[in-house]
This record gives C-alpha cells, structure tokens and sequence, in this order.
C-alpha cells in the first residue's frame, strides 16, 4: 500500500512539473538565438578590422588566424547553395574515372631533383678516330659535338638510301597508322553489314606478300667439310638429307629447335653427285661424279649395297637420275644421248632410248607414264614409258643450251630452263601437239644459268635457281594463267620475288 501511493505521488508530481520542462525549452531556444546574434556581430566586428590590426594579431598569433577565422566562418554560414550550372560541372567531374585522374596527375610537368652541369655542355668527339676518319670533311676537322655528328650521320645515311627510309619517317608512319586504322574501321563496318559465314578454309596460297623468315640450319649439328650438292626433304617422315662432296650423307631431324642427326654415312673414294630418297622413303640413291656405279642406301636394314655394274649399260661415268613418282622406274641420263630405264625393284635395265645430241636433263610426269628429255641442243623429247617410243619432239623457243627441265604435279606446265637464264613455261597440251609452241610466260629473272627449276605441291609457285652465284633463287607465280586464259589479257598478273 505504501508503494503504491508514492507511485501515485510520484506521477502527479511529473505531472505537474511538465509545463516547468516547457517553459525551459522556450527560455533555451531565445538563449541561443541570442548567442547566434552576438557571435554574429562578433565576426562581421571581425571582418571590419582594420589592416593594422590585422598584421599585429598576425605577429602575436602567426598565419594560422586568419585560416581558423575563415574556417569557422564558413561553418557558421553553413552549407553554400550551389547553382544548376555548377551543379551540373561537378556531375560531370565525378563522371571522370579514377585512372583519368591518375592520367592526369602524371601528364603534369615535374621538375628535375638535380641538374648534372656535364649534361648540358656539348661533348666533343674526337675525329681522328680510325672508325670516324670517313666523316671528316677537312683536316682541320679534329672534333666535333655530339650533335654534330649526329646529323652528319644522317645525312651519309639518307645518302646511300637515297632518302629517308618508311621506317626511319616518324611522320609518315603515324600517317599511315592512321589511314589504316580508319580503313579498318571502315571494313570492319562493312563486316557488321552482312550475314553469313565469315571464316573459311582455302587450300591456296593467300593474297599479298609472302612472309618467310630464316630459321635454324638444318644441318646445324653437323656441317659439311665439302660441297653440299643435294638436300631434300624425307617424304613422309620429318626429316632432311644432306649429301656433298665431303663423301658423306647425313639425315637429321627437323624440329626447329636443335635439329638433332640422324645418322651419317661414309662412302669412301665416292664423292657424291646426286643423292635422292626413293618413293617409299626407305632407301638412299647416290651416284658418283667419276663412278661408274652407284649406292644404295637401305635405312631399315641399315646397309649400304653398291651397284657396281647393271648388265646393259656401258657407260663411263653415271651422275645424272631420276626417280619415277610412282617408285617403279630409276632413269639413269647416258652420255652422247643415252636414256636409260631401270626397274627400282631389281635395279636390271628395263630398256635404253636415245635423243638427238646430249641429254642434259629429264622429267617424268605425276602419273608416270612419260617422260621429257631434254637436249643440249634446245629440243624437248616426250617419251611413253610403257612402249619407250617417242611420241612427241617439240623445240624450246629462244634456247642456246638446255640446262633443266620440270613437270608440275597437276601436269599442267613443263618448265625449261636455258644457259641464258630464261625459263620458258609451257602447257602441256601445246608440248604434245605444236613443234614449236609459244611459251605463256617467259621469266627472265636470272642472269646466269638456269640450273634448277621446280614447281610447289599446288602448282602455284614455279622457284627457279642457279648454282652459278650465290643466292640466285626466284619464285614465280604461276596462278596468272588461269586468269589470262579467262580473260585473254595479254600483261602478266605473276610477280617475281
């Protein structure tokens, strides 16, 4: 009971003393108005002092009055009303992202932590130099500055180049950086404006330049000591064959990083000729330079079987052969115009041919039913393997001497290369019925003798080369006939590299 009435008591005491709280408040609010007013008076009395005033509460008090004035000034004033124009140059500042302001910070000039006098003055070079003595332009030229030399180098460069080159044209190539991003752009517009299927497989060669680049010598892991006169490629296999005057034939693997060997093998008192893999890819071919006899290789049984002799054949010397694609026939190329047909199986001689003059080279075709011969004198024999007779004789226009001669694997074209240097091209249709057929396209890009002419897997390319200077190899392209035939134009669409 007690508790309860001083609950009771004590209610009716807050209830009572609740118009007291209110009367607090209001009496508080026009308190701190009033203090606002004061302060206010204070900083606008602040505001309007005078300059003397100033510089002496700046000496007792330091600079940082006047900061913390302006401070609580501008927090007395509370939050400034911004503008809808500079309200919309903030949006657009925070559009900004944080690597642009990265970007920005850096692209700001800053000054050097030290300045190195020796940099700034121009060193002199010495002129009397032996690898600078070219450069001089009188005696009396001893030195000269860096500078100086800089751009007298230049100038002996542009010289020999005949100008200034694309690459070394800073100008030029970011002119060109920008044509041809627009024209990038431009295709790849057109691209997004058609449907279809974008991504093909072409068995050709593609358009433009070739792009080629030197790799690691094959042979790296074992030079020879002599004349290399035959490489080739294994058939099937990824490796290539070495054969020289050295007396040796070497295999090695081909993997574009060591190019391990193989094996080598040594054939004494036998320089090597020609040396070729057979068909099947399981024997070398090799024939001497003095020798009347030649060299089987066998790679599986790991034997070298000589051939001293095939009943038939009188010859002094055997260098020159060829292979049939089909891997029946073995053609050994006679003295005094001989042709003679072998059988790859027993090495016997199947039968002897004969063309007017000295043979200089022979070609079979891809299916291995003929044969061209091709003479010293310019003439062209075509021969049918099954019967040996010859069924067509046709002359090489404008030859002095017949050096080589090449069939394409489509046999399509025949090739004949001259000591003049000149490489003829032929269709086969006009070879097998014309003496004297036109050729459709005459490459005279050698200057020396024509000593190798073959074409690539796909008929595109026909490479020409002379075993008479150094780097004489051209490739031709050969796709130009197709498109004269078609359209009976009568300039060339090939381009020599």
């Amino acid at each position: 009971m007690k508790a309860a009435k001083k609950v009771s008591k004590a209610t009716k005491v807050a209830k009572v003393r609740k118009p007291k709280q209110r009367v607090k408040l209001a009496v508080g609010d026009q308190t701190a108005a009033a203090e606002a007013a004061r302060r206010a008076r204070h900083l606008k009395v602040l505001s309007c002092a005078s300059g003397a005033e100033r510089e002496l509460e700046e000496l007792v008090f330091g600079d940082s009055l006047n900061v913390e004035e302006d401070d609580l000034l501008r927090r007395l004033a509370g939050p400034r009303r911004v503008t809808a124009a500079e309200g919309k140059d903030l949006q657009e500042e925070s559009s900004d992202s944080e690597v642009e302001n990265e970007v920005k910070g850096d692209l700001l000039p800053k000054k050097p932590a030290w300045v190195d006098e020796d940099d700034e003055a121009e060193e002199n070079v010495d002129m009397t130099h032996k690898y600078r003595k070219d450069f001089m332009k009188g005696d009396a030229e001893t030195t000269l500055t860096k500078k100086k030399l800089k751009k007298r180098l230049e100038e002996q460069f542009q010289q020999a180049m005949g100008g200034v080159p694309a690459w070394a044209d800073l100008e030029n190539r970011k002119k060109s950086k920008r044509t041809s991003s627009d024209s990038d752009s431009d295709e790849d517009d057109d691209l997004l404006r058609r449907t279809g299927n974008f991504i093909t497989s072409s068995e050709s060669l593609p358009r433009g330049i070739l792009k080629m680049s030197t790799c690691l010598p094959a042979n790296q892991e074992r030079f020879a000591n002599g004349k290399l006169v035959t490489v080739q490629f294994h058939p099937s296999a990824q490796v290539v064959m070495t054969a020289g005057h050295d007396r040796s034939v070497s295999l090695f693997q081909v993997d574009g990083i060591r190019n391990p060997k193989i094996q080598s093998i040594y054939l004494e008192s036998f320089p090597i000729y020609k040396a070729r893999f057979s068909v099947d890819g399981e024997q070398v071919i090799a024939t001497g330079t003095h020798h009347s006899m030649f060299f089987v290789y066998d790679m599986v049984a790991g034997s070298i079987i000589p051939i001293p002799k095939v009943r038939g054949v009188e010859e002094k010397f055997l260098r020159n052969f060829e292979l049939s694609p089909d891997g029946s026939f073995m053609l050994l190329i006679g003295t005094s115009g001989y042709l003679h047909l072998l059988s790859m199986k027993t090495k016997e001689l199947i039968s002897t041919m004969k063309v007017n003059g000295r043979c200089t080279a022979s070609a079979f075709t891809p299916d291995s039913s003929k044969i061209y011969s091709y003479s010293k004198e310019g003439e062209v024999f075509i021969w049918d393997v099954r019967s040996r007779k010859c069924l067509h004789k046709f002359e090489d226009e404008g030859c002095l001497e017949g050096k080589c001669i090449a069939v394409s694997k489509n046999n399509q074209y025949v090739a004949c290369g001259s000591s003049s240097g000149v490489v003829n091209l032929y269709t086969t249709d006009a070879c097998l019925k014309e003496n004297r057929p036109k050729p459709v396209k005459a490459i005279m890009n050698l200057v020396t003798s024509a000593t190798c002419v073959t074409f690539n897997p796909t008929t595109e390319i026909l490479a020409v080369a002379s075993r008479d200077t150094d780097e004489a190899v051209k490739l031709a392209e050969t796709l130009f006939i197709l498109l004269k035939e078609d359209t009976g134009e009568n300039e060339p669409v090939t381009e020599v590299l």
